[in-house]
């Protein structure tokens, strides 16, 4: 009978987990590889018409002559550059606005039923008034993924801190934790899972925002150079602008879910089979 050596059965055991790992990653692939390939067979066979859409391998080719000009790299950054300070600020205040009206009786009656009418006004719809506001600058696009992205942070983590196990501050209360205490050591941790979540949807929504307000009068920016190939009917270079920022929702949004697991590495998950 032959042993196996501890050693070379952890090595495998190594081994395996990152072979599970890799493919993991590699199935996130699956779906848009076969819609670019639906999509490339109904352009080959005339289904799906050249001026309707046009096909992958004429997208490519359009990217390839934006990266190799540098106008794609130019108005991606602009675009990242309005993202970045908007969700920044949008998180911002959502975060801090659900901490007080979750902690406080007082805020929750100043700031949630404002909150919840404001969260029916479609951000978009704020369009004319922005502009009134802010002019035609960067302010008024600024504002418009500010406004959008608050509101998906404050709702979920102030539901989350609502939502806390009472059983908690009753320990805590065991445990003789002040006030200041509770709330940095049970309350803050506890509502994280919901701020996170909120915080996804709040990602996805500037990219959806931004699409929009970039077309509003901008000089730069990916929406701006969808509207210039709008009015020459190009959609080859229309769909690298939607394939560009779908990239930026998914790439954003796997960053926030691995931030979630670095700063919350005790919460388990449920995990698909």
């Amino acid at each position: 009978m032959t042993t196996i050596p501890i050693k070379k059965v952890g090595q495998l055991d190594i081994r395996a987990a990152t072979a599970r790992l890799r493919l993991d990653r590699l199935r996130i692939l699956i779906g848009p590889v076969v819609l670019v390939a639906v999509w490339q067979i109904g352009s080959a066979t005339g289904l799906i018409p050249e001026q309707t859409l046009a096909a992958p391998s004429t997208v490519i080719s359009a990217a390839g002559g934006l990266i190799e000009t540098g106008r794609l790299q130019e108005h991606l950054l602009v675009s990242l550059g309005r993202a970045a300070t908007g969700l920044t600020l949008g998180v911002l205040i959502g975060a801090v606005l659900a901490i007080v009206a979750g902690l406080f009786r007082l805020g929750e009656d100043l700031i949630d039923g404002p909150m919840q009418i404001l969260r029916a006004i479609p951000a978009l719809a704020l369009v004319p008034l922005a502009i009134v506001w802010f002019g035609i600058g960067e302010e008024v696009k600024i504002f418009l993924v500010v406004f959008a992205t608050a509101f998906p942070v404050y709702v979920n983590t102030h539901a989350a801190i609502r939502g806390l196990d009472p059983r908690f501050g009753e320990l805590a209360r065991t445990a003789e934790l002040g006030k200041f205490a509770l709330v940095r050591k049970v309350i803050l941790p506890g509502a994280l899972p919901g701020f996170f979540t909120g915080l996804r949807f709040a990602t996805a929504i500037s990219w959806l925002v931004l699409v929009v307000s970039e077309q509003i009068n901008a000089t730069s920016g990916i929406g701006y150079l969808m509207t210039q190939a709008r009015s020459f009917a190009q959609t080859d270079i229309i769909v690298v602008g939607l394939v560009v920022y779908g990239l930026l929702g998914l790439i954003s949004d796997r960053l926030v879910r691995f931030t979630e697991g670095r700063v919350l590495p005790w919460r388990r998950t449920f995990e698909a089979r």
